[in-house]
């Protein structure tokens, strides 16, 4: 993905600290506001995975520290609750204004109590999304541990949440206790997806069930089983960005002005870090890597995983336009290929060569009702597929350096 850092300023003149996540290429087909954990910053990793995900599958998203945290201006012990609300939701008008208005809004933790209080009055926004949310803000005041009682009777206390000490006032308190009755779950008016693990020891899964019982349809609910509650496995938290891409698709309106590769280009783009690069052909989003053991994440084939794949899929097509052509009896072709390096005499050339080759073998497999010569004749078509000709043929490729692409 592609990242750049953005501030804006809330209402109490405070500058938040935010980055922005886009896609490697084209315009993003919708934009996402983060809301995080409480006492968390944008820089959670987590967050970099989710966003990952999120990005991989065409979205912007934009995550913010809350006032007081991170890199973002004034004191965690001056906010509360309400403040975080009123950052949300001017994260969400900084984003209408310099971007995008956000579709989909996802909190974390406190961070899913604080979009569910918003959501509803962000007219713009399609889909909601909780991660181990708590159904009610006061759900935090457990997280004190036994500092409740000495900020009651002096005002304010140091206490530590997640191993780091923080400062609560008695405001914070009583903010979370606020009457906050008016059903805004009920009348959310969004699409929800509330993500919980049954074994989130922060934040029971009874309130998982709690936010689902009282929100309306259109509503989803999927169990992160296994996770914990800061998603701290990579595998955990690439999981949700790639589902909440998947369910919010249903929801989201699409940006008409997607790029499309024209017949006959495809686009590629490596981002400044790694070797992680996004593929367009078409309308067709598609992501390279190597893997992790060469140096890359492993998000999607190698280049050579996709020239294997590109023969495998046009021998297996043109088998199929042959056999519908001469009214073969052909069900199903299975194509399994290898690449590796030989040397010349492995490889069929003259023993007095030297150096190695690149070999390609394909095995293909024939289902269906074929007799020997039709298994034979359909063997012998392969070799007459595009791609393999083009291979073959030893193309001739130009490089130029571009100005603009």
């Amino acid at each position: 993905m592609r990242s750049q850092k953005v501030s804006f300023v809330n209402k109490s003149g405070q500058n938040l600290s935010g980055r922005m996540d886009f896609p490697l290429t084209g315009k993003p087909k919708a934009f996402v506001l983060f809301a995080h954990c409480f006492t968390c910053s944008s820089t959670l990793k987590a967050l970099d995975h989710i966003s990952s995900a999120l990005t991989q599958n065409g979205m912007a998203v934009l995550r913010f520290d809350f006032t007081g945290l991170g890199q973002s201006g004034g004191e965690f012990e001056d906010t509360n609750f309400s403040s975080n609300l009123s950052d949300l939701t001017e994260a969400y008008e900084f984003l209408e204004k310099k971007f995008e208005a956000p579709q989909i809004l996802i909190g974390h933790s406190l961070g899913g109590a604080a979009v569910l209080h918003v959501a509803g009055a962000l007219k713009k926004v399609k889909a909601v999304v909780t991660i181990g949310a708590p159904s009610n803000p006061t759900h935090v005041k457990a997280l004190l541990k036994g500092g409740e009682k000495e900020i009651r009777e002096n005002g304010e206390a140091e206490v530590n949440i997640g191993g780091r000490p923080f400062k609560i006032k008695k405001q914070f308190l009583e903010d979370l206790e606020k009457d906050r009755k008016g059903e805004v779950i009920r009348h959310l008016g969004k699409a929800l997806l509330v993500m919980h693990s049954p074994q989130d020891k922060i934040v029971g899964i009874d309130n998982a069930a709690e936010i689902y019982q009282q929100a309306m349809h259109p509503k989803s609910f999927i169990t992160l089983d296994g996770s914990d509650h800061l998603l701290s496995r990579k595998a955990d938290s690439h999981y949700v960005g790639n589902m909440v891409s998947s369910w919010a698709s249903r929801y989201i309106v699409p940006n008409d002005a997607e790029e499309v590769a024209p017949e006959g280009e495809v686009w590629t783009r490596l981002s400044d870090q790694g070797f992680l690069t996004e593929i367009t052909a078409g309308k067709h989003h598609l992501l390279a890597d190597e893997p992790e053991g060469s140096g890359g994440t492993d998000h999607g084939p190698s280049p050579y995983g996709y020239l294997l794949s590109a023969l495998g899929a046009c021998t297996a097509m043109t088998l199929r336009m042959y056999a519908d052509y001469k009214k073969i009896d052909l069900k199903e072709v299975k194509v399994k290929l290898t690449h590796d390096k030989v040397h010349q005499q492995d490889g069929g050339q003259a023993e007095a060569a030297k150096g190695k080759i690149d070999q390609i073998r394909r095995m293909i497999r024939l289902e269906g009702d074929l007799t020997d010569a039709e298994r034979k004749r359909l063997i012998e078509i392969a070799d007459r597929c595009p791609v393999h000709k083009t291979l073959e043929g030893k193309p001739q490729i130009i490089t130029e350096e571009a100005t603009e692409i």
